[in-house]
């Protein structure tokens, strides 16, 4: 596998993030939502990414049906062979899991991301569809995680399955005081909710592995979700990041 610039992507169930990754960080970070079905927005973010000059693509992937379509368009724009993180890839942290085969790509490339910038024992919530954390312990070793419904997963299950409550956005709009319409109860509830979550999940999460474990959060909603929430470091480019991260050490490693 080539060393030079990276194109790195997550391809996620709602939005895939794409970014230029140098050996050292991240840039030009970009999002689409609905992939690559949206071929205008998509070749852009990948341009804005500087695919047209870089060495590769490194991919990290939850959603199978999409890979063959990703790893054809980028060989078709650009030229770029497209390499996804795969069962077979080296990695710079050890996994003590019963399934390895079960962790998604995208909380591997997180735990990854997150020791190399804290060290470890070290936790990860990730925002998106689903709130999932995932655990470094003291050993540099991947332990697993907790994974809970998330915030567009909580207020869409509502709208859809009720015949009055609304669909309601989560971020942009300032956070109400207090539930004095539908709308302000909803992302009230969905925002005391989650910090509550958060909150024992934590607790959880040291009691394992030690009261010196470092938290972080990432994903769409982690800002907004966590406004003002003490001793958790957001990062949104931790995943893109931890893939980086990934693709280098297994380079090194051929």
């Amino acid at each position: 596998m080539a060393c030079g610039p990276c194109v790195v992507i997550d391809i996620g169930n709602t939005s895939t993030s794409i970014g230029r990754w140098d050996g050292r960080r991240v840039t030009r970070v970009g999002a689409v939502r609905g992939g690559v079905s949206n071929m205008e927005e998509t070749a852009a973010a990948l341009d804005r990414a500087g695919a047209g000059s870089a060495s590769d693509a490194f991919v990290a992937s939850v959603v199978p049906e999409a890979d063959e379509h990703w790893a054809w368009l980028l060989r078709r724009l650009y030229g770029l062979r497209a390499k996804f993180l795969d069962r077979e890839t080296p990695l710079p942290i050890r996994i003590d899991y019963p399934h390895p085969e079960q962790i998604g790509a995208d909380r591997l490339c997180d735990a990854v991301g997150a020791v190399a910038r804290h060290g470890f024992p070290v936790a990860v919530a990730d925002f998106g569809t689903a709130l999932t954390f995932d655990v470094v312990d003291a050993n540099c070793a991947y332990i697993g995680g907790i994974i809970a419904p998330g915030l567009p997963l909580m207020t869409g299950y509502l709208h859809e399955k009720t015949a009055k409550l609304p669909e309601v956005a989560l971020d942009g709009a300032p956070l109400p005081s207090w539930g004095d319409s539908t709308e302000h109860a909803m992302r009230l509830g969905a925002w005391l909710g989650h910090r509550g979550m958060v909150s024992r999940f934590m607790e959880f999460i040291r009691d394992k592995t030690g009261p010196g474990t470092a938290f972080c959060a990432t994903g769409g909603y982690a800002r907004w979700a966590l406004d003002g929430f003490r001793d958790v470091s957001i990062e949104p480019d931790l995943t893109l990041f931890g893939l980086g991260k990934i693709r280098d050490f297994a380079a090194s490693r051929r």
